[in-house]
């Protein structure tokens, strides 16, 4: 509050609940912010989503400090603080409690332009939200109501707060002066669903619309104009949420991010590439940006990484060599060079080589189950065929795991019959198969194949072991009918189809 007793800071809080239509999230923040735009005009804003809370008494101070603490306001457009959360299971057996990526890239980002929007823990400059330039790069206080009007809609109570805002003329006053009543009406106005129609809201003010991680291009968006952003850690954390504890959950959630993070990689205007080359954003912001818009595409490259030592197994060729050989050490070095480094960043980070090989496994299940799909979901949107679907990401908690507390085992993967589970299942057949292949063949004395082959199966094999437990699990603990049989399918083509058909084509 200010002295005069008027907020300098709003509070949004992002309520996830299905609705029609990709977007939904940012056309909520949209309204939010049009209808806090009419009952107040503060300079400041901060986003929460609403199953996250403060942990920290302070973190409004830590916060404000940040946006305030700087002679050029170019410099903390917003300030970001990492997502934490709280019951999360030992160890981490879900990989999403997101800690090394915190410590290591986000960290990361802040030498650059700071770092991304997460969508929530956030403050925000208003006037950056509202599409403004920093004071250094433009003069925002020339727009003609005329232009005003076009940008932010028909009403004039909403046109006054951001005129005020962006053009730092805060005047400690309401931007309504009149009865409660007509205040609602207002609200109403601007929360409809047909305000923005022919407006600015989604693509140059407000939230951006066409991803379904809408605060990622937000950010892009918002560095793009000039402005940069901090990144605050205050301990204790400064808010704290909860994550999905159990194996659907954990895979929606990505796939989710990987298909908006994909939408934002393909998007005309904001996608890190075209921001780089026509706007502001740099471009070791932009690579930065791109270590995880290709998420979705990841799963190409794994993919055929791990079918190709099966297929050489399953047909008694070899695409590394021989352990007798001395170039057998290359590719060895690198797989023991790559897995060390990603070890020492956990120890480095305080987490434990269960933690690490925890995470090491989910990322191998995530892009061949959520990524995989994720761009699946795209390819299907840019034929026309079917747009992205928003799907909430369900968090039960571990009271609410089963019926028996008893029969619950807390970080034991969970299974159902989606779709997301018939890569990864077919996937682990295949491996099996090659191996049972090769020892059959080596028990007949015929040779074929290789180690480093059978170790790249023994090693897809080991980090899909959730999945390998659920062939003989019960319950929600085991792989369903359903997906069994389409995945069986799936490893029946490769393991007797694909094969020959190859051999045959190329002899």
């Amino acid at each position: 509050m200010g002295e005069d007793g008027v907020p300098h800071l709003v509070y949004v809080s992002r309520e996830k609940r299905p609705k029609h239509g990709h977007h939904f999230k940012a056309g909520a923040m949209n309204v939010l912010s049009r209808v806090s735009g009419v009952m107040t005009n503060a300079p400041y804003m901060l986003n929460v989503d609403c199953d996250m809370f403060a942990n920290n008494p302070k973190v409004i101070l830590h916060g404000m400090c940040l946006l305030l603490g700087f002679e050029d306001e170019s410099s903390s457009g917003y300030a970001q603080a990492p997502q934490r959360f709280y019951g999360g299971l030992k160890d981490d057996p879900f990989g999403n409690q997101l800690v090394v990526i915190n410590r290591v890239m986000t960290e990361g980002f802040s030498g650059i332009q700071g770092p991304l929007y997460g969508g929530t823990g956030c403050f925000h400059r208003r006037k950056a939200i509202y599409g403004s330039r920093p004071p250094n790069l433009a003069c925002n206080d020339g727009l003609s109501y005329k232009e005003l009007k076009r940008r932010f809609g028909n009403s004039r109570e909403l046109i006054e707060s951001p005129k005020e805002v962006m053009a730092d003329e805060f005047k400690g006053r309401q931007p309504w002066a009149c009865e409660i009543s007509s205040a609602i009406d207002i609200s109403k106005q601007v929360a409809s669903c047909t305000f923005e129609h022919k407006t600015c809201w989604g693509r140059e003010v407000g939230w951006v619309y066409g991803s379904m991680v809408e605060d990622v291009m937000t950010g892009i968006r918002i560095q793009a104009m000039g402005w940069k952003s901090v990144y605050f850690k205050p301990e204790p954390s400064a808010f704290v949420g909860c994550a999905p504890t159990d194996g659907p959950g954990s895979l929606v959630q990505y796939k989710r991010w990987a298909t908006g993070l994909l939408e934002v990689l393909l998007d005309r205007d904001y996608s890190p590439i075209a921001a780089a080359r026509t706007k502001r954003l740099r471009c070791r912001q932009a690579l930065a940006y791109l270590t995880f818009n290709v998420w979705a595409l990841r799963c190409i490259p794994e993919l055929i990484y791990s079918l190709l030592p099966a297929y050489c197994l399953i047909t008694g060729n070899t695409i590394w060599p021989r352990a007798s050989e001395r170039e057998f050490l290359l590719p060895a070095a690198v797989f023991v060079g790559y897995n060390l480094h990603s070890m020492n960043e956990y120890l480095w980070c305080g987490l434990s080589l269960r933690a690490w090989w925890n995470n090491q496994r989910m990322q191998r299940i995530t892009v061949v189950t959520s990524f995989l799909l994720g761009l699946l979901s795209v390819v299907v949107k840019l034929l026309g065929i079917s747009d992205t679907v928003f799907e909430i990401t369900r968090k039960e908690q571990r009271h609410e795991a089963g019926p028996n507390a008893k029969e619950d085992e807390p970080g034991r993967f969970t299974f159902d019959d989606s779709p997301i589970f018939v890569s990864g299942t077919a996937l682990v057949l295949v491996q099996l198969a090659a191996l049972a292949a090769a020892a059959i063949r080596l028990g007949a004395g015929s040779g074929g194949g290789g180690l480093g082959e059978a170790v790249c199966c023994g090693w897809v094999v080991a980090s899909f072991w959730p999945f390998v437990r659920g062939f003989f699990g019960r319950g929600r603990y085991g792989i369903p009918w359903s997906v069994m049989l389409k995945a069986g399918l799936l490893a029946f083509v490769f393991v007797v189809i694909c094969p020959t058909a190859l051999l045959k084509h190329l002899h």
